[in-house]
C-alpha cells in the first residue's frame, strides 16, 4: 500500500504528540509512585495515561484504518508478524527512568509504518519544548513555540565523529565498537533525542548495541531518514519494522556519509 503522508497529517501527529506531552507534564509535576513491570523496567501513571491519549487520538483524530502498537498495551505472548500491512508505533513516554530522575531527556514517540518502514515519524519531548518531524516532505523541528525549521544531518568533520550514545545502557561492547572509530567527541543522552542529535547534524553516528523494541527508534529512524542520514543493521541493512516480537538487533544511525 502506498500512503498519502501529508504535511497536514504530520502536523496532526505533532499536535498529538504536543498534547500527549501535556498529559505527561501534569504527571512529572507531582509526587508521583513508580512501579515495575514484569521485565523489570520501569513505569509511570504517565506513560499509560499519554498512550491512552495518543491511541484515542488517532483513531478519532487521524485514522482508525490501521492497527495501534503501544508499548504499554503490548502482549508479546500474542505477538505474531504484521507484514507489509500499515500500522501505527507508539512509544508515549520514552525515556522513563529519566523522566523518573526528572533530567528533561524523555520523549513521546509516534510512527507510521508501511511496507516494514517508517514513512512518518513524531518526536516531542514536552520538557525541553522540542518537536520532532520526519517523512516524505523533509524532516523539521521546532524550539520552544518558534516557528518549525528544516533539519538535516551532516557529513563528519575531518577530525573525526561526533559520537552520541544511551546515557543509561552502555555496555563493554559498545565501548569496544567506540574504539574502532575515529572519535572527535563523545557524549550520552537519554531516549529517542540521539536521533534527533544525528538528525539535526550535532552529531555524526549512534550505535546501539543493546535490547531496543521497534517503538523505541521507529520515529527517530523516520526523522532521521528523511533529514538525510540512515539506520542500519550491523550488516549493513536496513532496519525493518513488523517483527514477531518486535525486538531489535544491534543498529547504527548515521548522518551523512563522508
Amino acid at each position: 500500500m502506498t500512503l498519502n503522508i501529508t504535511i497536514s497529517m504530520m502536523e496532526q501527529v505533532g499536535d498529538l504528540a504536543k498534547s500527549a506531552g501535556e498529559e505527561i507534564m501534569k504527571v512529572y509535576n507531582t509526587d508521583f509512585k513508580v512501579k515495575t513491570k514484569a521485565d523489570g523496567s520501569p513505569v509511570t501513571d504517565a506513560d499509560k495515561i499519554a498512550e491512552n491519549h495518543i491511541i484515542s487520538g488517532i483513531r478519532e483524530g487521524i485514522t482508525a484504518s490501521f492497527p495501534i502498537i503501544g508499548e504499554e498495551s503490548f502482549n508479546i505472548k500474542e505477538s505474531t508478524e504484521i507484514g507489509n500491512e500499515p500500522f501505527w508505533l507508539v512509544d508515549a513516554l520514552d525515556g522513563t527512568s529519566s523522566f523518573i530522575e526528572k533530567n528533561k531527556q524523555f520523549t513521546v514517540n509516534i510512527a507510521l509504518i508501511d511496507a516494514r518502514r517508517p514513512v512518518l515519524g513524531v518526536i516531542h519531548a514536552p520538557a525541553l519544548g522540542e518537536t520532532y518531524w520526519g517523512g516524505p516532505s523533509g524532516a523539521f523541528a521546532e524550539f520552544l513555540g518558534k516557528p518549525a525549521k528544516i533539519i538535516n544531518c551532516r557529513k563528519p568533520d575531518d577530525e573525526g565523529l561526533a559520537v552520541i550514545a544511551s546515557r543509561n545502557h552502555r555496555s563493554p561492547e559498545l565501548e569496544d565498537f567506540i574504539k574502532t572509530l575515529k572519535v572527535a567527541s563523545s557524549t550520552s543522552v537519554g531516549s529517542s533525542l540521539k536521533f534527533c542529535l544525528v538528525a539535526t547534524g550535532n552529531s555524526d553516528i549512534y550505535p546501539r548495541l543493546g535490547r531496543t523494541m521497534e517503538w523505541d527508534i521507529a520515529a527517530g529512524h523516520a526523522i532521521v531518514k528523511a533529514a538525510g542520514g540512515s539506520v542500519k543493521k550491523m550488516d549493513g541493512c536496513d532496519m525493518t519494522y513488523g517483527k514477531t516480537g518486535l525486538e531489535n538487533p544491534n543498529f547504527i544511525v548515521r548522518g551523512l556519509e563522508s
